[in-house]
Formats: C-alpha cells, structure tokens, sequence
C-alpha cells in the first residue's frame, strides 16, 4: 500500500516538473515591486493553478519527512515554485525573501507585506472612480476604466476571515 502511494505522489511530483515559467513571465509585464502586489497576486495565483503548482502556496502539498521516499522529489517541486515566484519579483523583495526554505513561506511574507489593504490606494481608487469621466474615450474604453478599478477597490476591500460571526454579517451588510 505504501509502494502506491509513494507512486502517486512521484507522479504527481513529476507532474508538477513539467510546467514552464513561461507562462508566468507572459503574464507579468514588469516585476512585481509591491505597489503593483495585488494584480500580481491574482496573475501568478492563477498560472500556478494553471501549472498545478498553487499547492505549494496554500499548503495542499505537504512537506513529507525528509526520510520520506518522495522527500526529494517534492523538494524539487518546491524549489521550481520558489524560481518562478522570485524570477517575478523586483531585486529588493527578492532580497528580502531569497532565504526562505519554502514556496509558502516566500508566499505568506510577500502577502504578509504587499497584501494588506492600503488606505491610501483605498482612498485613491475611491478618487479616480468619482473623477472618472468619459472625456474623449469611447464608452468601451471608459466603462473598461471604470470597471478595473472596481475590480481593484473589490479586491483590496476584503474582509479578514474570522472565527466569529462579524464577518458574515458586514458582508450581508454590503
């Protein structure tokens, strides 16, 4: 029974190999500096569970013993997660992150520094979207403006998870 599961998770390492960065640095038109976290978030989330890598962000693959028979393998995995994240971000967060012994642990600093609401762009969102004018653009172009920073002010206006009820009940409030 053991001899299967350690074959599963091989494949499943091995899987997770085989994906490029490529498809990250498309994504990402210019490093992420930490003003610019919060699209850059959303734009790797969204490659690593394209490339099936998001686990080792959000802890679904667990770091086996170093004992383990696959210990090496999903190290490997590890570390590819870790390049393709610190080949995207400027060469200060890099510097700041390079020690790090895991994709999450990399993942939970940048969140921890870059991914909290920001007043000020709270307060600056709120700004462009009431001094938002059509102007020149077509209605296409500004009904796009006007929805991407929508879309921004939704996503840095999230509510932090809870163990009480609060938070149910201030999103029934919105």
């Amino acid at each position: 029974m053991a001899s299967h599961s350690s074959q599963s998770s091989q494949k499943l390492c091995l899987k997770l190999l085989r994906s490029s960065l490529s498809a990250i640095m498309l994504l990402l038109s210019k490093q992420v500096d930490g003003l610019n976290f919060g699209l850059s978030k959303k734009t790797i989330t969204i490659t690593l569970s394209a490339k099936n890598k998001v686990g080792f962000v959000n802890v679904k693959v667990i770091k086996p013993s170093s004992h383990h028979n696959t210990f090496d393998l999903r190290q490997r995995c590890n570390d590819m997660g870790m390049s393709w994240i610190l080949n995207v971000l400027s060469s200060e967060i890099v510097e700041s992150v390079l020690y790090s012994s895991s994709t999450q642990e990399i993942w939970k600093i940048l969140d921890d520094k870059f991914g909290q609401s920001n007043g000020a762009k709270l307060y600056q969102l709120h700004k462009e979207i009431l001094d938002l004018s059509q102007g020149y653009n077509d209605l296409g172009t500004y009904f796009t403006k006007l929805k991407n920073n929508l879309d921004e002010l939704n996503a840095l206006s999230t509510i932090p998870n809870c163990i009480c009820n609060v938070k149910n009940q201030m999103q029934e409030i919105q």
